[in-house]
C-alpha cells in the first residue's frame, strides 16, 4: 500500500497524537504491549515446547534407539542371526544388542529400583547420550570381567554412592534350592556417573557390559532385544518393514511411536491447543488497536471533514487509517519477537527467578521428565506467528478506516 507524502505525514502525526490526546495516545501504547506480550508469549510457549518435544525425543531415541526387536519372553537365543538380517535391511543406520532387566540395587542399607542394561563394551563408547553426559569417573572403565558399572545421577544420589563405592544388585532369578529360589545379590564397583537429561532414566539406569549383565541374569548367551536405529525416525514403520516378517516367530518389532505413543500423542494435542489459546490473546491484543483507531477516528472527525473538503479522497482516507492500526501492530509484532528471543536466550535464569521469589519449584524434573528447561525455536513457526499477528492487525483497523471515510465534510462543518 503506497502513501502519497501528505499521507504519510498525516499518517505520522495520528501516530503521535498532540496536547490533549494523552488518553489516545495511552490506548494506543496499550494496544502496542497487548500485541507484544501475546506475540512474546506464542513465541516463547511455542519454542519451549518444540524444544520438549525433541529433547524428550533425542534422550528417548538414544537410548532406546528408533526401534527394538524384542525376543519372547525377555530373551532373543538367535540374535546374531536377527543382527545380521538387522543391519542388512535398507535404512538401518545401527544394530544394537542388549538386554534390559528391572532389578533391585542397594548401598548402605538404601535400596532402590535399578533398570539395569547389558550392552557390548563398544556400543557403550558409542552411545553420544551416555559417553557425553559422563559427571564423574570414566566409561573406559567398564570392561567385562571387571565388574564395574555406569549408573545415573540420581540414582547414585538416592543410594548415597559414588565413583569407587560398590552397590549389590540383587535379581530375584537365582538358584533353585529345596527351599525354593533364592534371590542373586551379586556387589558391583561404581565406575562412572552419568546424567542424561530425563530424570526416569537418571533415576534408574545401571549400564554395564553385556558379558556381566548376561552371568548376573544367568542368561547365557541369549540377549533380550537389538536396538534399530534408521535413517528417520518418522519413517520408521516403513522402513523396517521388510525386517517384521523375517523375525516374526522369535520376536516381536515395536517402533518408538508405540513405546511412547501416549506421551507424544499427548504433547501434540497439548501443542494445538495452546497455540489456539494463546492465538486466541493475539486477538484480544488487535481489538485494542481496534478501539483505539475508533476513538482516534472520533476526536478527529473535524480534522477529516477539512481533509475531505481539501480535496482528500475517501481512499486516502482508508489509507491513513489502515496504515496508524498496522504500524501500531507492527510495531508490537518487532517488540514481541524480540522479547520473546530474549526471555528464551535466558529461560533458566527466568525460571530460577521466579521460583526464588514464589519459593517454589517451578521445573520439577520428577513432573516434567526433564533436568532443564529446553527450547527449540522453529523459523517457520516465528513467521506464522508475525504474519498472523500482522494481517489480525490490518483486518482490526478496516472498520475504523472505513468509519473514517464515510465522514461526510458538509454534516460535520455545517454548524462551524
Amino acid at each position: 500500500m503506497l502513501l502519497s507524502r501528505y499521507e504519510r505525514m498525516i499518517a505520522r502525526r495520528y501516530l503521535l497524537p498532540g496536547r490533549g490526546e494523552a488518553f489516545i495516545a495511552l490506548v494506543a501504547g496499550i494496544s502496542l504491549i497487548a500485541v507484544m506480550l501475546g506475540v512474546a508469549a506464542l513465541v516463547v510457549v511455542m519454542s519451549v515446547m518444540n524444544g520438549f518435544r525433541a529433547e524428550l525425543f533425542d534422550k528417548i531415541t538414544g537410548l532406546n534407539g528408533h526401534a527394538v526387536v524384542q525376543g519372547y519372553g525377555g530373551q532373543l537365543q538367535n540374535w546374531r542371526a536377527v543382527l545380521d538380517e538387522a543391519k542388512a535391511t535398507p535404512g538401518v543406520t545401527t544394530a544394537t544388542p542388549m538386554i534390559e532387566k528391572p532389578l533391585m540395587g542397594s548401598h548402605e542399607g538404601r535400596v532402590e529400583v535399578a533398570l539395569v542394561r547389558g550392552m557390548l563394551v563398544e556400543d557403550i563408547r558409542r552411545n553420544e547420550t551416555i559417553t557425553s553426559n559422563v559427571q564423574l569417573g570414566t566409561i573406559d572403565s567398564l570392561v567385562p570381567g571387571s565388574s564395574t558399572i555406569a549408573i545415573g545421577s540420581r540414582l547414585a544420589q538416592s543410594l548415597g554412592a559414588t565413583v569407587g563405592n560398590e552397590i549389590s544388585l540383587i535379581s530375584p532369578e537365582g538358584h533353585t534350592t529345596p527351599f525354593g529360589t533364592m534371590p542373586r545379590i551379586v556387589s558391583y564397583r561404581i565406575g562412572a556417573i552419568f546424567e542424561v537429561g530425563v530424570y526416569d532414566y537418571d533415576k534408574a539406569f545401571v549400564v554395564m557390559p553385556m558379558e556381566d549383565a548376561q552371568t548376573l541374569l544367568l542368561m547365557g548367551d541369549s540377549v533380550g532385544m537389538i536396538e534399530l536405529n534408521t535413517v528417520d525416525a518418522d519413517r520408521v514403520v516403513d522402513i523396517l518393514a521388510p525386517l517384521a516378517p523375517k523375525v516374526s516367530g522369535e520376536a516381536q518389532l515395536v517402533t518408538w511411536q508405540q513405546m511412547n505413543a501416549q506421551l507424544f500423542e499427548a504433547l501434540a494435542i497439548d501443542r494445538v491447543v495452546t497455540f489456539t489459546v494463546l492465538s486466541i490473546i493475539i486477538l484480544v491484543a488487535v481489538f485494542n488497536i481496534l478501539s483505539s483507531l475508533i476513538m482516534l477516528v472520533r476526536a478527529k472527525t473535524r480534522d477529516i471533514a477539512i481533509l475531505r473538503t481539501m480535496g482528500a479522497t475517501r481512499s486516502s482516507m482508508m489509507r491513513i487509517f489502515v496504515t496508524v492500526g498496522t504500524m501500531i501492530g507492527a510495531l508490537g509484532i518487532g517488540a514481541g519477537l524480540i522479547l520473546g528471543f530474549i526471555f528464551i536466550e535466558f529461560r533458566q535464569g527466568v525460571v530460577g527467578l521466579i521460583g526464588f521469589f514464589t519459593g517454589q519449584q517451578v521445573w520439577d524434573p520428577q513432573m516434567r521428565f526433564l533436568t532443564e528447561l529446553p527450547a527449540r525455536t522453529d523459523p517457520v513457526e516465528v513467521v506464522v506467528i508475525a504474519v498472523m499477528a500482522f494481517v489480525f492487525s490490518v483486518l482490526a483497523t478496516l472498520y475504523p478506516a472505513y468509519k473514517a471515510a464515510s465522514t461526510d465534510p458538509v454534516q460535520v462543518l455545517r454548524y462551524e
